[in-house]
């Protein structure tokens, strides 16, 4: 009898120590979850799982996280915000989408030239890392990236005049909502993944976007022509940022670990860019889409349009009191000296 208590005392031990071992590994893994706007087929999407999934890889599992592609947990338009309150521990959107929140970054949305997503990712985190913008202080900065040269797709008229422009209702956020309004056209706001209907619906009639857009978000099934105006084209900023209190929570090796890999995925992304460019543009011609070049002497028309908006982001971030002329040189200097 007594035999059967002491074993019956080891075995209990043995279950209540086991429970404890277990209880104390599920206390240490931190799950975070990650809100991207992108739908899951799209490379970028993919390409967010990764760095999540490496995330996990390179820290053994103590970080895990929920992936929510396609805008399932929080809008496009409102991500920032929810990571900024909480509702997503990470989030991956546009900071166009909340015009004004942010306005000395708007220097990267500018019609600057560059003319890749690799060199306009590169500038784009180059340009954080030499100002530190107060206003991205709401939350943990991971990197930024800029897709490829922004151009004008059209559904079914094709534009290779300025003065073709001029009333057509196109879809812009941020920014190249600004460029359209310069370049004649009628802007219209919306997110990303309200553009096809759009288009295929009639509401509006084109879209500024970079050629990848047409096979990630199928706008070439829409889009019957593209005009190659490189001379206004921009490229619009992306953000994958963290949830401020959530970073300070994380400890210090994990922190370097993820610090690690964000340096990795800035070229990562900036060449995943450039590929689904080429893809988006290779789809446009086998499908017999017209792509349309500018002449010299047009794209300078086009270039000298769109102008004043470098000068109305000078005065406007001056106003503010922030180094706006500071930034745009910074950029364009960048530009220049890495352009290939």
């Amino acid at each position: 009898m007594k035999k059967r208590v002491v074993t019956g005392v080891i075995i209990l031990s043995f279950i209540l120590s086991t429970g404890a071992i277990a209880l104390k590994a599920n206390a240490q893994t931190i799950t975070l979850r990650y809100s991207n706007f992108f739908p899951a087929p799209h490379k970028n999407s993919i390409l967010a799982e990764a760095w999540c999934k490496e995330i996990e890889k390179r820290t053994n599992g103590k970080v895990k996280f929920n992936y929510f592609p396609g805008a399932t947990l929080t809008p496009a338009a409102q991500t920032y915000d929810s990571v900024e309150k909480g509702i997503a521990d990470v989030g991956l959107s546009v900071l166009g989408y909340t015009m004004g929140k942010f306005p000395l970054t708007e220097v990267t949305d500018l019609p600057l030239g560059a003319q890749t997503g690799l060199l306009a990712t590169r500038m784009d985190n180059a340009y954080y890392q030499k100002f530190r913008p107060k206003e991205l202080d709401g939350t943990q900065v991971m990197y930024l990236s800029g897709h490829g040269p922004g151009l004008l797709h059209t559904a079914k008229k094709p534009v290779s005049k300025l003065e073709e422009v001029k009333g057509m209702k196109i879809r812009g956020t941020g920014l190249s909502a600004k460029i359209i309004t310069h370049l004649g056209g009628a802007p219209v706001g919306m997110p990303m993944t309200d553009t096809y209907d759009s288009i295929s619906k009639g509401v509006v009639e084109g879209v500024l976007a970079p050629f990848e857009a047409m096979k990630g978000w199928k706008l070439g099934e829409v889009c019957d022509f593209t005009t190659l105006d490189y001379g206004a084209s921009y490229s619009t900023d992306f953000f994958v940022v963290m949830n401020k209190a959530k970073w300070n929570s994380l400890p210090a090796d994990v922190k370097q670990i993820i610090q690690k890999i964000n340096e990795e995925w800035i070229d990562k992304q900036g060449k995943a860019w450039d590929e689904i460019d080429q893809e988006g543009k290779q789809l446009m011609s086998q499908q017999g889409k017209k792509i349309i070049p500018l002449s010299k002497e047009e794209d300078a028309r086009w270039v000298k349009a769109v102008r004043p908006i470098l000068d109305e982001y000078v005065a406007g971030t001056k106003a503010k009191g922030l180094p706006g002329d500071e930034a745009l040189k910074f950029c364009l200097d960048y530009i220049k000296a890495n352009q290939k």
